[in-house]
């Protein structure tokens, strides 16, 4: 289940500007917004779906309809060419899937608890998998998705599949995603019986079936500038999964680089980012006790704009993909370092009435107003300041997005106060 949670995803995340930028030809105004998707799914969509799971619906047969919804909507966003369309079969598409991931959080605790097994011991390896879903869709899309052949790579021509590693960029990807979700969907009716377990008061109110009294933290000085800092950083989070792909591939507008490493292999490449993660995941806690939730945020911008910086300065000769590999290693202590510590200082500073519902808002600033302002945003950037005679200005877009994270990585460290307490931190991550 967690291999085909994230692979149904990571066959089209990283590559979708490729397809639309350089497959369809689509501009950073029209195409921009898609990415805004995510965001808008994720603002009120997980909290609903957990209602229905709570109350009315069980989990694995609420979380098999989504997946199965999800797959039908891949379908028809393969087959679209107009990029308004394309807008709004995937925001469709996303509303079906972004609840799906806590479900299978959900999923994963409770038939591992009513097992016997130990969740804390247990469930981080099960998690892995979802990681290497993601990178094996990845490679997957880039072996079978050359945009010169509806079928795969070679094997029309009665040869071996020699060029591995095919360019991702026509809607093949879309249906593996597709032909997985669907599959996924059909399994989960298989999985152990997760009934409602109805935590919520019928007579509650609607702010609280919402998880909409988290929104009281808004009050703390502290707790404020720790969400509006966490929206800032969320629209830089996707910016390399939205446009990495799309920047490696563009190298082949230079004839001496069409046939470069950087072209042939760039899905392969950015999926080191995914491999990175499951390294720094296993030194998170060693960096949380020796330096605090705070420093290891900090940490976290500054390699944002490591990241950033790398790409400006990478490129398709040996040392510029040495920058290039060496930005994709960063990726993991960006993404994992910001998205782990935050949650736990959600968990050690807030009433544990309102944890789940604080969590919930975490997550909403991050992946749901920081995706929409990024997205949004960028695309309207790059089009207007770093696009001419259809060519984009690489270096100069991620310098720009360099300067944007060490901007917020100053701020943070000036404005935001959190005391390092190494006995709680102790306790959580041992």
């Amino acid at each position: 289940m967690s291999f085909l949670q994230f692979f149904v995803w990571g066959a089209w995340l990283t590559t979708l500007g490729s397809y639309g930028f350089g497959f369809k030809q689509w501009t950073g105004e029209e195409f921009g917004i898609v990415f805004s998707t995510l965001g808008i799914a994720s603002l009120l969509m997980p909290a609903l779906m957990g209602i229905i799971a709570d109350r009315w619906m069980n989990v694995e047969k609420l979380y098999g309809i989504l997946h199965i919804c999800y797959g039908i909507t891949l379908f028809f966003l393969a087959q679209t060419d107009n990029p308004t369309q394309f807008f709004w079969i995937l925001l469709a598409g996303m509303c079906f899937y972004m609840p799906t991931i806590s479900l299978s959080n959900s999923l994963s605790y409770k038939i591992l608890t009513d097992a016997n097994y130990n969740v804390v011991k247990v469930f981080p390896p099960i998690r892995v998998w979802g990681t290497i879903g993601f990178i094996a869709a990845m490679w997957l899309t880039n072996i079978f998705s050359d945009p010169d052949s509806p079928v795969p790579y070679g094997i029309e021509k009665g040869e071996k599949i020699a060029a591995f590693f095919g360019n991702a960029l026509n809607a093949n990807q879309f249906y593996f995603a597709a032909i997985g979700a669907i599959l996924l969907g059909l399994y989960s009716f298989t999985l152990p019986a997760c009934p409602p377990q109805k935590l919520i008061s019928k007579d509650a109110s609607i702010s609280k079936k919402l998880g909409l009294d988290a929104f009281k933290l808004f009050a703390d000085k502290k707790m404020a500038l720790f969400f509006i800092f966490s929206m800032f950083l969320g629209a830089a989070l996707q910016l390399t999964n939205m446009y990495g792909d799309t920047f490696l591939k563009d190298f082949k507008s230079i004839p001496a680089y069409a046939d470069s490493t950087v072209v042939k292999y760039s899905t392969m490449i950015i999926s080191i980012s995914q491999i990175s993660e499951t390294l720094f995941i296993l030194s998170i806690p060693f960096f949380l006790r020796r330096f605090g939730i705070k420093n290891v945020i900090f940490f976290s911008m500054i390699a944002w704009v490591l990241r950033f910086g790398l790409f400006s300065l990478g490129g398709p000769d040996n040392f510029g993909l040495v920058l290039i590999i060496l930005s994709n290693i960063i990726y993991g202590m960006a993404f994992d370092f910001f998205n782990i510590s935050g949650s736990l200082f959600v968990e050690t500073t807030t009433d544990s009435k309102i944890r789940s519902s604080a969590q919930g808002l975490f997550m909403m600033m991050t992946n749901g107003f920081g995706a929409i302002l990024g997205s949004s945003i960028s695309g309207y950037v790059i089009q207007k300041y770093y696009t001419e005679e259809g060519m984009k200005n690489w270096p100069g877009i991620w310098m720009g997005f360099a300067i944007y994270a060490l901007i917020i990585a100053v701020l943070f460290f000036v404005l935001f106060k959190h005391k390092h307490d190494a006995r709680e931190l102790e306790k959580i991550t041992h």
